[in-house]
């Protein structure tokens, strides 16, 4: 197993990257090819530049957070992002693990890999935390202006996901609205109820945000505007909750007690909240396995991104996806 990251993406550059990959392939025992400039790999590395499992492969241009996706792309031909899916491509890489600028990360997937049959585009799928265990948030960034039919192509990759890498069954798939009547929401999101009621989905209607962590469902649809902002407006509540919680405990002496006693308790809490936990998100609807992370990702977050790409690996993500679908489509066409 050998995992491709980009060594450049990321807010904190290099450094951070590089540790989190270290972390992973000790613990994890496979190797790992960080791909970006070899100096500031081998600065960031420090003592660890002897590993035989790390493998450094040097490219020396970067993809900027604010750069546009396409004409970087086209521009940046050996930008790190790219090389990585270019080592995917060739076969001389598992997956690739991205905290780069992720409309790039998104379209050199699309780009080098190719789309699966049947998807016209491809979506980031975020697991977010849930009463009653983790909710797909589809998508969270990679499509911000869509069609109603890319909606329902949304919830068929979310299922195909969650039949095939999650082991669920039959689940419970809700449209993002703002009320949960039929006809409530855009034209968008009344179009793409019709599709998604008429299809071989376990669909239950139109859902609120609210309902993204109840539990009620498993799968949340929505287009990459709106489930981009469900997504960093959950991020900085976790982060207010927490931080409130701390303070209001450390206020009293009973808070300092009931602190000390419920340490356990408190610290599974923030890791429920922590999207560090989470890794990063899959593009799904590619030939291949690509994730990508937060911008401001910790070596935690890092590390537990690569895990989750072996995951995929290991569970053929491409291959059931590319299955699923497929039977989907085809009852889709019956219908």
């Amino acid at each position: 197993m050998n995992i491709a990251v980009d060594a450049m993406g990321g807010d904190n550059g290099p450094k951070v990257v590089v540790q989190g990959a270290i972390q992973a392939c000790d613990e994890m025992g496979i190797d790992v090819t960080l791909v970006g400039d070899s100096e500031a790999i081998s600065v960031a590395m420090k003592r660890d530049r002897e590993r035989k499992r790390i493998n450094i492969h040097h490219c020396d241009e970067t993809v900027l957070m604010e750069e546009s996706p396409m004409k970087a792309l086209r521009n940046k031909r050996n930008s790190s992002i790219r090389v990585a899916f270019d080592l995917l491509k060739k076969g001389e890489a598992d997956a690739v693990v991205s905290a780069g600028n992720s409309g790039a990360t998104m379209a050199a997937g699309i780009l080098i890999l190719g789309k699966v049959e049947g998807v016209e585009r491809p979506a980031l799928a975020c697991l977010m935390p849930g009463e009653k265990g983790s909710v797909i948030l589809i998508d969270v960034g990679g499509n911000v202006d869509c069609r109603p039919i890319h909606l329902l192509q949304f919830g068929i990759m979310a299922n195909a996901f969650a039949t095939s890498c999650l082991g669920l069954s039959g689940p419970r798939v809700g449209l993002l609205s703002i009320g949960q009547e039929e006809g409530k929401g855009n034209e968008q999101v009344r179009l793409a109820y019709e599709l998604l009621r008429d299809s071989p989905l376990n669909f239950i209607g139109n859902v609120e945000g609210q309902d993204v962590f109840s539990g009620r469902v498993e799968i949340v649809v929505c287009d990459g505007f709106v489930g981009n902002v469900v997504l960093k407006m959950s991020e900085g509540m976790a982060q207010a909750v927490t931080s409130i919680l701390k303070d209001e405990m450390k206020g009293s002496l009973l808070g300092n007690a009931l602190s000390l006693l419920g340490r356990r308790s408190f610290k599974r809490f923030e890791g429920t909240l922590d999207y560090a936990e989470y890794g990063g998100a899959p593009i799904l609807g590619i030939k291949g396995v690509g994730i990508v992370c937060h911008g401001g990702s910790s070596a935690r977050a890092i590390k537990n991104a690569v895990k989750l790409a072996v995951n995929y690996v290991e569970n053929r993500l491409q291959e059931r996806l590319s299955n699923e679908i497929s039977g989907l489509q085809s009852g889709l066409a019956r219908a």
